[in-house]
């Protein structure tokens, strides 16, 4: 078995967008984290997954919630990417606006695209959880993706159709 550093390294070869998952805990609060680890599942029933570590600020939240939202950020959304990545902010909401939707998830404004999800699973696996979500509620807007490769933020090279 390799190394967790060399798992690591290696995966960083693989580019994917960038996603703040989004919830409230039990008091009402929004909280939220950066996930690059976010896929579809299915199209009939609409379900995506996506993988939390267990020691993120937002996992209990996001394990005693029942719904949960799925943000994927548009490139100059980089601040907020990194903003939702560390560990040293209590109340990552504090400065960026959002809007709570009709099922009670906060909605990080301008995101590119928005899928507000039930949670119909959860897989304990490792020192990850795998939450799979039926989406219920979703928006796309125009737009280019934030991208992250290798350990860094990057953007797609090319025209766009």
């Amino acid at each position: 078995m390799i190394p967790p550093e060399e798992f690591r390294r290696v995966l960083g070869h693989f580019a994917s967008g960038v996603t703040v998952i989004t919830a409230c805990d039990k008091d009402g609060r929004p909280t939220g984290l950066t996930a690059s680890a976010f896929t579809s599942v299915s199209l009939e029933p609409p379900l995506i997954l996506v993988c939390v570590d267990h020691k993120a600020q937002s996992y209990p939240a996001l394990s005693a919630s029942k719904v949960f939202a799925v943000n994927i950020l548009g490139l100059e959304q980089e601040a907020v990417s990194r903003r939702f990545a560390t560990t040293k902010i209590d109340n990552k909401f504090d400065g960026v606006p959002f809007t709570l939707s009709p099922l009670g998830l906060p909605l990080i404004d301008n995101a590119l695209a928005q899928l507000e999800c039930a949670i119909v699973n959860v897989h304990l696996e490792g020192d990850h959880t795998i939450f799979v979500g039926r989406v219920e509620r979703s928006y796309a807007g125009d737009g280019l993706p934030l991208v992250y490769y290798r350990g860094r933020y990057d953007r797609l090279s090319g025209p766009m159709p």
